[in-house]
């Protein structure tokens, strides 16, 4: 299948190279073009290969690996606490930060309608893609198992040991809960707003407790934000039970440990959004 005559495209080669160097091993050109196969693109050249099944497989490999790593670098942890920790990484917003930092949007065969809404971005198009990379290179003849680990490792040991480090950030809202719980307050509520396109969108979420507003927080999505609020609140409210402050008061003076939250999250990626 050659490649399609779009400015956007990427050149496969540039991947492909790319690839070699952090598995350690070529990967088979016909998988890799498999793996970068969308089934819109399918569609609309007459029911070629897509990527899908790749993507079942990939997931596999990707979750072997991710839990064998956690479960030997995190001996002290519960059955819980592992669970809540691959979640943190294998998630849909998480996989979609780690191929952007490789422009696998770029490389991906899409067709004209998922070209024309931004499909390129799309974070579910991005983690399932990269699943398929991970497949594919589980299947190369000259890599395998071993080589798609080491590919998981070079994309995701960041991702894991930035979760290993989050601790309540693993949940942020269920944490703010716990908390405003423990101090006799309410049960924090998000006020969310949205702005953009429908395929462009950003939300702004605002948490708030007891009729006082703790964090706000900005994301792609309306989970993601109030994900992002939580985070900023819990900060502050964090800072407000060290100094022993009031309540509007510790919402004040935690907006500094709030706004560097929010920061992390906003250089870190997306951190999960459990419902």
């Amino acid at each position: 299948m050659g490649r399609p005559d779009d400015a956007e495209q990427r050149p496969v080669e540039e991947l492909s190279a790319l690839l070699t160097e952090l598995c350690g091993a070529p990967v088979d050109a016909s998988l890799l073009t498999h793996a970068l196969t969308h089934r819109s693109y399918s569609y609309e050249n007459g029911g070629l290969p897509h990527n899908e099944r790749l993507e079942f497989l990939g997931d596999a490999v990707l979750g072997l690996v991710v839990t064998e790593h956690i479960y030997r670098s995190h001996p002290d942890l519960t059955e819980g606490q592992l669970a809540k920790m691959r979640a943190a990484v294998v998630n849909m917003r998480a996989l979609a930060d780690v191929a952007r930092t490789i422009d696998l949007g770029g490389h991906v065969y899409l067709g004209r309608g998922e070209e024309a809404t931004g499909g390129r971005q799309k974070s579910s198009i991005l983690a399932d893609t990269l699943e398929a990379l991970f497949g594919a290179v589980h299947l190369s003849p000259d890599a395998g198992p071993d080589a798609a680990a080491r590919l998981v490792h070079a994309l995701l040991d960041p991702v894991m040991e930035r979760s290993a480090r989050l601790g309540a950030g693993l949940d942020w809202k269920t944490s703010l809960q716990e908390a405003a719980a423990a101090r006799g307050m309410g049960a924090p509520a998000y006020r969310t707003e949205d702005s953009g396109p429908d395929h462009d969108k950003t939300f702004v979420a605002r948490a708030v407790i007891d009729a006082s507003e703790w964090g706000r927080g900005t994301g792609r999505t309306k989970k993601d934000a109030e994900q992002r609020a939580a985070a900023t609140a819990y900060a502050a409210l964090m800072t407000d039970a060290a100094d022993d402050g009031g309540t509007d008061g510790g919402a004040l003076h935690g907006s500094s440990v709030a706004e560097s939250v929010q920061d992390e999250g906003d250089e870190a990626g997306d951190q999960p959004a459990p419902a």
